[in-house]
């Protein structure tokens, strides 16, 4: 089966809502390509890597979390954009990018899909959201539970995401109340105690985090960026590619980070 570009379009922005959010990029299609879609690869970043891999798989359009055009970026096709761009025209393939919408999509999302994969279930209502635009998840281990320790939480985490985690733990205390936020959201971590967290999971620590989790006695969890946004798209994505009845298939491109 297949659908047009307009439709998949559509299906996304109504899934996601992005003229809810203030973001650093366009949300939606970046790229324009062909007009009739029958597969949708779904990935993390809109690489060099990722676009010869959509190709290999024959792909008419991809969908990723960090596309190409961020706020205040050179303009100038050179170099990496160049060598990007050039293949995604060349080939035809529409580039669809969700940055902060795909992030905090209540069940699809970045944050929702960790949550999922770590066994964390956000409080109900308004108490379960935090920071700005309300994009950190807050709550509980499965079941209303609690970890004895931020040493068992980041082993737990460990084990989830198959990468080390760099904790810093202070007060060497039981965490019962655990956010979240993917990716560089380490500047949500005041919002995060202000909110009444024990531990902070996020993708990225900063030199002032170390200090804040040592001296406020809540423990700070740098996760990977790459590592904790690995979910999102795939599950959007092909949620989107059942509705239309689309193929879709994702593709993980490593990533340090």
């Amino acid at each position: 089966m297949s659908t047009t570009r307009h439709e998949l379009l559509h299906a996304f922005d109504l899934l996601l809502a992005p003229g809810r959010f203030k973001d650093y990029g366009p949300n939606g299609l970046q790229v324009e390509g062909r007009t009739v879609v029958r597969k949708i690869v779904s990935g993390v970043t809109a690489s060099r890597a990722l676009i010869e891999a959509a190709i290999e798989s024959d792909a008419d359009a991809i969908f990723v979390h960090h596309g190409l055009f961020w706020r205040g970026q050179d303009g100038r096709v050179t170099g990496w954009m160049k060598q990007r761009l050039g293949l995604l025209l060349g080939r035809d393939i529409n580039l669809f990018a969700y940055h902060l919408p795909l992030d905090a999509h209540p069940e699809l999302g970045n944050n929702a899909q960790l949550g999922l994969k770590l066994g964390l279930v956000a409080h109900a209502g308004p108490g379960g959201r935090f920071g700005e635009q309300e994009l950190g998840f807050i709550g509980t281990q499965e079941g209303d539970g609690s970890f004895d320790s931020a040493r068992t939480l980041a082993t737990h985490v460990e084990s989830v995401l198959k990468r080390p985690v760099t904790l810093v733990d202070a007060a060497q205390r039981p965490i019962r109340n655990i956010a979240w936020c993917t990716g560089g959201a380490q500047g949500y971590f005041e919002a995060a105690i202000a909110a009444g967290a024990d531990a902070f999971i996020t993708g990225e620590i900063s030199e002032p985090q170390a200090h804040y989790a040592r001296e406020m006695g809540v423990a700070f969890l740098a996760c990977g960026h790459h590592a904790t946004e690995r979910y999102g798209a795939p599950a959007v994505a092909g949620h989107v590619a059942a509705q239309l009845g689309l193929t879709h298939e994702f593709i993980d491109i490593d990533n340090p980070a």
